[in-house]
């Protein structure tokens, strides 16, 4: 039986995965452990391609007074995808850091109306190789990503966001 969090105590970090791929269904209900509010974000799957983090996601927890998604849970959606995208990059380096967010923007485009999928990939192919430099080198680093949603094929959100690696405790 899992303890409600308290506030001021860091939630105990996932073990690193030993020489095999991350699992995903693992990883996401220890998230869902670590940031209660993530149980209620209709989270259906998630899935990594190269350096795509792709989330299939419910319309129904996320809906507006006009029945359409609400900003605030597709804001919170976002930077929360980004922070998952340098987590587990980072996971699969065997390396157990902190990760925040620096800045976040959004830009909506059309309303959603059902079910959505959410994609976050880095700014820039370079990105991942920049970032690893700056972690060998000054022992912290940042990386932009973006984000895409999509409601069937049709392009509801783009936003971006800039997360910091911090140097270890």
């Amino acid at each position: 039986m899992n303890m409600p969090r308290q506030p001021g105590i860091p939630h105990p970090r996932l073990p690193l995965p030993e020489r095999q791929p991350e699992d995903l269904a693992i990883f996401q209900q220890w998230l869902s452990d670590a940031i209660p509010m993530v149980s209620a974000l209709g989270i259906n799957e998630i899935s990594r391609q190269d350096d795509t983090l792709t989330w299939q996601l419910a319309l129904q927890p996320n809906l507006n007074d006009k029945g359409t998604g609400f900003g605030g849970a597709l804001t919170a959606q976002t930077t929360l995808q980004g922070w998952c995208w340098v987590t587990l990059w980072l996971r699969e380096r065997g390396i157990a850091r902190d990760v925040v967010v620096a800045e976040a923007s959004q830009r909506f485009l059309a309303p959603v109306k059902g079910d959505y999928r959410l994609v976050c990939a880095p700014a820039r192919p370079e990105s991942p190789t920049q970032l690893a430099s700056k972690l060998a080198e000054r022992g912290k680093g940042r990386i932009a990503l973006t984000h895409q949603l999509y409601c069937g094929e049709v392009l509801c959100l783009e936003a971006s966001g800039s997360y910091a690696v911090l140097p270890e405790r």
